[in-house]
């Protein structure tokens, strides 16, 4: 429980701390205290006109710079510098990049609204911020599979499970969320943004920190006190997954491609806040079913859910609707690892029919969010509809 702390209330927020504000200069990303000075890069004179095959092509580019760095700017020995490569690209890499991809959507979009393609500059630069982003995500799950006891990710055993890992992940994760402020730094240290860029990544670091303590939370510790069902709250579980996830998720992405378009708009952002949490919590409650229904193939892991005692949504569900016999049975069974009452809870589930109750809220917030969506304002509704796709009736 000590490291679940530490890990979930320790921030790296050392590189926040380079904005040097002046009323002659304005912001300075380089200071006398500063020992990382690149803020420069090249433009190569051809990318990818495919925004997938561009964003994976910029990930061995920014792996690339950032592993170079370790020797000459922090002395580091071959052999750290092997093992933060190699750890970099077992943790970033492989997932959907659904985050990453949305900011060089949303820079398009934005371009497009003024009548023109970005830049190669600005699609570098988008990728830039789009990886800051997937790795901001692997120093979360790096850390929440420690936390939570994982066994795969992404098809493979979580980075702590390899034997010559073990708890060195804790700070393995630290270094990946290092890795967000060399990114951000290297690419926007010159921009006018810099300082809205790097003020967003830590706020948004930080309510996701808050939410997983929620999370981790929701029940007492077993030595402490038994579980207490009534904690399980539709309330408890939307807190949850704001923080924990539609903010770094859904908001972030987007808030950072209206940072880069040079949006000022305060409304914007409130209109795009809510819209997008919105979804935030249409996704989390998809997360919630997949991870009891689907199939190792579909998700890449075993759904453990159950046996974690997770504030999910077919619990909140089940539990609001339940008859005293059902209520029971998922009370002397929720929370244990053990396959036979994982599968008497499950059997409970399928009494109350909770796949239609999801699909039914599938549909009902898919309405809700295209009547957000149409009403909105200040940002293309292109960068909605990206990721209202990418999310509706998805199966992994």
């Amino acid at each position: 429980m000590a490291l679940s702390a530490l890990v979930v209330t320790v921030t790296y927020f050392g590189s926040g701390f380079y904005l040097n504000a002046t009323a002659e200069r304005g912001y300075s990303s380089v200071t006398p205290a500063t020992c990382d000075t690149a803020v420069t890069f090249t433009v190569p004179d051809s990318l990818p006109a495919n925004d997938k095959d561009l964003f994976c092509e910029a990930f061995d580019r920014f792996t690339k710079e950032i592993v170079d760095d370790l020797k000459p700017v922090y002395q580091m020995n071959d052999e750290a510098v092997e093992w933060i490569d190699k750890m970099i690209r077992y943790t970033c890499f492989g997932g959907k990049m659904s985050r990453g991809l949305c900011v060089l959507n949303v820079v398009t979009e934005y371009a497009k609204s003024e009548g023109r393609v970005p830049s190669n500059k600005e699609r570098l630069q988008a990728c830039a911020l789009g990886w800051s982003i997937e790795f901001l995500q692997a120093f979360f799950l790096v850390a929440d599979d420690l936390m939570d006891d994982s066994i795969t990710r992404r098809g493979a055993p979580c980075w702590y499970r390899h034997p010559h890992v073990k708890l060195i992940s804790v700070n393995d994760s630290f270094i990946l969320e290092s890795c967000v402020y060399k990114l951000l730094k290297r690419y926007f240290g010159s921009e006018p943004c810099y300082a809205a860029l790097l003020d967003l990544m830590i706020e948004v670091t930080r309510q996701t920190e808050l939410g997983q303590l929620l999370d981790l939370t929701s029940q007492p510790h077993e030595d402490v006190a038994p579980m207490d069902f009534n904690r399980f709250t539709e309330e408890r579980w939307a807190s949850i997954v704001k923080y924990k996830t539609a903010f770094y998720t859904f908001y972030m992405p987007v808030a950072m491609g209206m940072i880069m378009a040079g949006c000022e708009d305060k409304n914007a952002y409130d209109q795009a806040r809510e819209i997008l949490c919105c979804m935030g919590e249409y996704f989390q409650a998809q997360d919630d079913k997949l991870d009891c229904y689907g199939t190792f193939e579909q998700i890449g892991k075993d759904g453990t859910d159950i046996q974690e005692k997770k504030c999910g949504w077919l619990v909140v569900k089940a539990l609001k609707v339940c008859s005293a016999k059902q209520r029971k049975i998922i009370m002397d069974n929720y929370g244990i690892w053990d396959d036979a009452k994982v599968a008497k809870v499950k059997k409970v589930y399928k009494e109350l029919d909770l796949e239609s109750v999801f699909d039914d809220y599938e549909e009902e917030t898919f309405a809700k969010l295209n009547c957000m969506i149409g009403g909105s304002s200040g940002v293309p509704k292109g960068v909605y509809q990206f990721m209202l796709d990418k999310t509706y009736k998805r199966k992994k």
